[in-house]
């Protein structure tokens, strides 16, 4: 039986994984990362690499099929730095008006991922962008547009009704990586480790 999650969802270049690493070294939570560039690579892609709806959406069944994997081994409360709403978002944000798609695939997809959610993780919390954007070599691009693009979807599944796990959203303008661990173990009722 795997134990349920917090999980750090928003946009990329928010400082997720940053804020997973240090609350993992000060609370009692494990540390767990996915495997996104991992899954892509494995199967001859790139996440940043133009890709037709339907190899987008078959490559991001692959990675949350991955990730579930991961949370399902926990037997301790952990905290990630991607949720399945995360991959929903990013598969979504790749829809534009004249985009092809099954829609019968693309909705099973949609609610796989708010299974997903409602199965490994007690509390969702969006990460927001806010801290500065700075250049770095094998990071994700640096788009402001598509950067808030994502954090809109995120926030908008976590209101969706099909969305049943209890979230809040960081304020952007708490950027300071202490702060950051106070605020989640506030929300989340963490003990001091």
């Amino acid at each position: 039986m795997s134990m349920k999650g917090i999980g750090l969802c928003g946009a990329h270049r928010t400082g997720k994984t940053t804020m997973a690493v240090q609350c993992a070294k000060v609370y009692p939570v494990t540390l767990v990362e996915t495997t996104t560039s991992a899954v892509f690579a494995a199967h001859g892609l790139s996440p940043s690499e133009p890709m037709d709806f339907a190899k987008r959406l078959w490559i991001q069944g692959k990675v949350l099929a991955a990730a579930e994997e991961i949370w399902q081994q926990q037997d301790a409360l952990f905290i990630t730095d991607r949720t399945p709403l995360d991959m929903l978002a990013y598969t979504l944000a790749d829809v534009q008006g004249k985009t092809s798609m099954d829609a019968t695939i693309l909705e099973s997809y949609i609610h796989r991922c708010f299974s997903a959610t409602a199965i490994f993780f007690s509390r969702l919390l969006v990460v927001q962008p806010g801290i500065p954007l700075i250049a770095a070599q094998g990071k994700a691009a640096l788009n402001v547009g598509y950067i808030e693009h994502l954090n809109s979807l995120i926030i908008g599944f976590c209101g969706d009704e099909r969305q049943l796990v209890a979230f809040d959203v960081l304020p952007r303008f708490v950027i300071d990586l202490d702060e950051r661990c106070v605020w989640l173990a506030n929300k989340c009722s963490l003990p001091v480790g």
